[in-house]
């Protein structure tokens, strides 16, 4: 029985440690994990150069969504270890009526079409959405509710701090940045387009 009870606390205590190790952060505040490390030094030794990658992405048109996040991650005036993490970390996902409340905090915000450009692993706090609302929408108010209903702690251990949230627009697309290192030079590109 008294070994039954030192292997139960063992156990536990390995699943704490594997808790703590998930959730842990590098010197600039990006989280890391022994699995993202670990990717990252093989990604370095393949065989195929990235230029392979890069011919099978599609040409996105510069006034898509798609195209001007590529501008903004290509102009804004950011890390080296920041760039690395847009290149291996990050999947565009397109924000239908049905995760609109994870992204943007409300469900019911109108948009014509939107996408959110976030960490493969829900470890990393980060999150840049480009939203195009429907002709007719008061911008303004779409950028208010989003900005009172928007999450910044709806990552698993990890969250930004509000004040780090940016909700701004150029026209008739609103970006929604929530980065504590980041931000404002995603901000500023974006204000550049």
């Amino acid at each position: 029985m008294k070994k039954l009870k030192k292997l139960l606390l063992l156990t536990l205590v390995l699943c704490m440690l594997a808790g703590f190790a998930a959730c842990r952060t590098d010197d600039t505040g990006e989280p890391q994990t022994e699995e993202t490390t670990e990717n990252s030094q093989t990604e370095d030794t393949d065989v195929n150069p990235p230029e392979e990658t890069t011919e099978n992405e599609p040409e996105h048109d510069e006034n898509s969504l798609e195209g001007m996040l590529d501008r903004i991650y290509q102009t804004a005036d950011l890390s080296a270890q920041f760039g690395e993490f847009i290149a291996t970390g990050l999947l565009v996902t397109p924000i239908t009526s049905e995760n609109a409340g994870y992204h943007l905090g409300k469900e019911d915000i109108p948009f014509e079409s939107a996408i959110a450009s976030e960490p493969m692993m829900s470890t990393s706090a980060y999150s840049l959405c480009l939203i195009r609302v429907g002709e007719g929408a008061d911008i303004e108010t779409v950028k208010n509710e989003i900005r009172d209903n928007v999450d910044p702690r709806k990552w698993i251990c990890v969250g930004v701090d509000p004040d780090n949230v940016i909700v701004d627009s150029v026209g008739d697309v609103i970006i929604l940045i929530m980065s504590d290192n980041e931000g404002e030079a995603l901000h500023q590109a974006f204000l550049a387009l």
